[in-house]
């Protein structure tokens, strides 16, 4: 029996220390001139906004350079932080642009994303406040850069370089070899041969040069604006998704890390299997890690990569926790998901090392579908807290119909309204059929007027120890207000909030909610 494979497993301690809530929004979601949130001004005030909420979380999703579809879940690579939330602002405060550069980049649209247009507009204008740092930094903050690049030459190097190779070959594409570095390189670059990394070292020094001032840019902005959340009694949840892109400089600089074979294409890729909503499963496509190899040298690649993005966040959300104890492994050759097989991964080893080095491990595990004991032990095992969502309560109510409903709930859980994956809880609410509706109120034991208000109570009167809300579901929010639609390749990611968030008494309401259900616990704890 499985469960006899797991019985003498010992439960770790929580750790979560608190009762606390939080709000889920993307900086990208923020409001501001330039056609997508960024780190400025703007990010500071919602930091404001969530403490006279009386909020002690943000999460976010997450922060890396995004590719083909925008997702933040597709990610260039694991290690950098996208361009495309620098503030403009900052950087003409800084010297490096001026004030008619930052007016420029302005877009009229404010509740959507054009990603197209502002990637058009605000690229071109990241790079020259780089060229200008470049030529013209002082001492100072030339020392400082400096500073930046060597502590962080372990990934920033090869990062800078695949950036650089990436935009040559993508300004003079070859329709004939397809897509991807794999695919679209030079051999000799795509398998790393050293003359040819030394030659485009040579070739093309600036443009290497500038993307390490973006990822200062970045940085420099990111930690500033997290000292100031941390100062203001928040603390960040980040998010880390299990796998990577292919198109990423993560699979570039270390092929030897997945499942590729000599012409470094894919042997087996990551999805899940089909279910009560696919027939055909999912065929993510991310190529699978050679969990074998990663084992030799005691799982460093992972090491560095928690490391780095703890240094981040105070909490990491691990997405797709249940690859950690097997992945669904698809032949890459298969179009569809029905030909993978469950394959084991070694989630105990590695996150024993991970412990062993960094001490407790402050992961949220996303623990949502297919979860055998085997996913449960492991989480248990380390003290992980896993996921409620209150949309999946309300299929079936009773005994034993699910975990999602409060009444099943456990202290060490994170407790959500809904994630970035589903619709707002208006739209949902609306959605729903007659007997899942009647179940809402059957289960409330009324009819209610505001589901969205009514849900965030619900999320917030749990014995889970944390609660997190998407700001969406605060602004009462139908469908228009979803951020990804799963089943969509393209058009996801875009929401933006108004400005207008502060003025509708909403940090208000949400205090006095924080106050009945005790969720300022660090409040009264810190003083």
């Amino acid at each position: 029996m499985l469960s006899e494979c797991f019985e003498t497993t010992a439960l770790a301690d929580s750790i979560l220390p608190y009762r606390a809530s939080g709000v889920l929004l993307h900086p990208t979601s923020l409001p501001g001139r330039h056609g997508i949130g960024d780190l400025g001004q703007a990010a500071f005030e919602f930091v404001d906004w969530l403490r006279q909420a009386h909020q002690s979380l943000w999460q976010v999703l997450p922060l890396g350079p995004t590719g083909y579809g925008d997702s933040p879940y597709s990610s260039l690579s694991s290690f950098a932080g996208n361009p495309l939330l620098i503030s403009l602002d900052r950087l003409v405060e800084a010297g490096d642009l001026s004030s008619e550069d930052s007016q420029t980049a302005q877009l009229e649209s404010h509740d959507r994303v054009a990603f197209g247009e502002v990637i058009a507009r605000k690229s071109p204008l990241l790079v020259k406040a780089a060229r200008h740092f470049l030529g013209t930094a002082s001492h100072e903050r030339r020392a400082d850069f400096e500073s930046f690049c060597d502590s962080n030459a372990s990934w920033l190097d090869d990062y800078a370089l695949y950036m650089a190779v990436k935009e040559h070959y993508d300004a003079h594409p070859d329709p004939s070899r397809g897509w991807g570095w794999n695919a679209r390189w030079d051999k000799d670059i795509a398998s790393r041969d050293p003359v040819a990394v030394a030659q485009w070292h040579s070739q093309a020094g600036e443009a290497i040069a500038v993307q390490k001032v973006l990822q200062f840019y970045f940085f420099s902005q990111w930690s500033e604006l997290k000292r100031y959340a941390n100062s203001q009694g928040i603390e960040i949840i980040g998010d880390v998704p299990i796998f990577v892109a292919l198109d990423s400089a993560d699979v570039w600089s270390a092929p030897d890390m997945f499942q590729l074979d000599d012409n470094l294409q894919p042997t087996h890729v990551a999805g899940v299997p089909p279910d009560y909503f696919s027939a055909t499963g999912q065929r993510w496509g991310n190529p699978l890690y050679d969990w074998d190899r990663m084992k030799l040298d005691g799982f460093s690649w992972w090491l560095s990569r928690f490391e780095r993005t703890r240094a981040l966040v105070d909490y990491v959300r691990v997405d797709h926790f249940r690859g950690f104890a097997a992945n669904w492994s698809i032949p890459a050759d298969q179009p569809t998901a029905i030909h993978g097989q469950w394959t084991p991964a070694p989630g105990r080893e590695l996150f024993s090392a991970m412990r062993d080095k960094f001490g407790e491990l402050p992961i949220l595990a996303e623990d949502l579908g297919l979860i055998t004991e085997d996913v449960e032990a492991l989480r248990d095992e380390y003290g992980f807290p896993g996921m409620r969502v209150l949309q999946f309560g309300f299929g079936e109510l009773g005994a034993g119909a699910n975990t999602f409903l409060p009444y099943a709930h456990v202290p060490n859980c994170v407790v959500y309204t809904g994630t970035h994956d589903n619709d707002t809880v208006r739209g949902w609410y609306e959605s729903l059929g007659e007997q899942e509706r009647g179940n809402v109120a059957t289960y409330l034991g009324f009819e209610p007027e505001n589901i969205s208000w009514t849900m965030i109570r619900l999320a917030l009167s749990s014995v889970g120890k944390f609660a997190i809300l998407p700001m969406q579901d605060l602004l009462d929010l139908g469908s228009e207000g979803r951020m990804n639609r799963p089943s969509i390749e393209m058009g996801n990611w875009s929401w933006r909030m108004s400005g207008e968030y502060q003025q509708h008494g909403i940090d208000g309401r949400l205090a006095e909610l924080v106050r009945i259900y005790g969720r300022d616990e660090r409040r009264w704890q810190n003083g």
